[in-house]
């Protein structure tokens, strides 16, 4: 934690310094550790959440793209289902026999995320892009948020939730889509590993959802009701989102 920490102070600070609306880390010596917790300090955007309109997400993935890697911060390589040698999680608190499907899922995921014909070039990702981390400030500015799962790796990561908000969960509109992709200037619906990826996503949303079912009996809720879709290819309207 301590590492991902100084990781996102690191880079919020390259984004100040490339003039990009983000979530600000106070100028302060940190992050801090204090009795075994791992401390950060922020600059508070806005007093109330309230999510960005479609197309300023569109505009500020498109314009994080465009950026070039920093060469004084070391991103590590995306991999949003963990190294080769790591081991699985072991999703206890799921029943024994979707914790068994979900852990077949994840392990396939990691072995084939990598090895997807991805169709854009490489380079510096959020690793969570979608509307929930785009927020307005209280100037009304769109800013992005939540840079723990910066890194570098494809594109497409940063752009498969928006596709499967809208053509999977129902959460976007057509139109709404429709802008995303006139503005980012690629549709990712499009491409040949589409499906294959839209698939790995669900399984990083479902397994992040069965981490927190032991706290909350509505995430245990929707993690069994996620995973029943996903063993029998029901639909996924019926999807809450987090």
């Amino acid at each position: 934690m301590l590492e991902n920490a100084q990781k996102q102070v690191d880079v919020a600070g390259w984004l100040e310094a490339e003039d990009f609306p983000a979530v600000r880390a106070l100028d302060v010596r940190q992050p801090v550790v204090a009795e075994n917790r791992v401390v950060t300090f922020w600059r508070s955007e806005s007093d109330e959440d309230v999510y960005a309109p479609i197309d300023e997400v569109a505009h500020l993935i498109r314009r994080l793209h465009a950026l070039t890697e920093p060469t004084d911060i070391r991103l590590p390589a995306l991999r949003p289902f963990g190294a080769p040698d790591d081991p699985l999680p072991d999703f206890s608190v799921l029943s024994s026999d979707d914790a068994q499907y979900l852990r077949g899922r994840f392990a396939e995921a990691r072995r084939t995320f990598d090895s997807l014909d991805y169709a854009l070039p490489r380079g510096v990702v959020h690793g969570d892009a979608n509307v929930g981390n785009v927020i307005l400030a209280d100037d009304g500015r769109a800013v992005l948020i939540d840079l723990d799962s910066f890194s570098r790796g494809p594109r497409e990561w940063d752009l498969i939730q928006t596709a499967i908000f809208y053509d999977r969960f129902g959460w976007h509109t057509a139109e709404e889509y429709e802008t995303f992709v006139r503005i980012y200037g690629y549709d990712i619906m499009g491409w040949s590993g589409y499906r294959d990826l839209a698939n790995m996503r669900e399984v990083a949303m479902t397994a992040w959802l069965s981490r927190k079912a032991s706290n909350s009996a509505r995430s245990a809720a929707e993690a069994a009701k996620r995973l029943s879709a996903m063993r029998t290819g029901a639909s996924r309207r019926d999807w809450s989102a987090y």
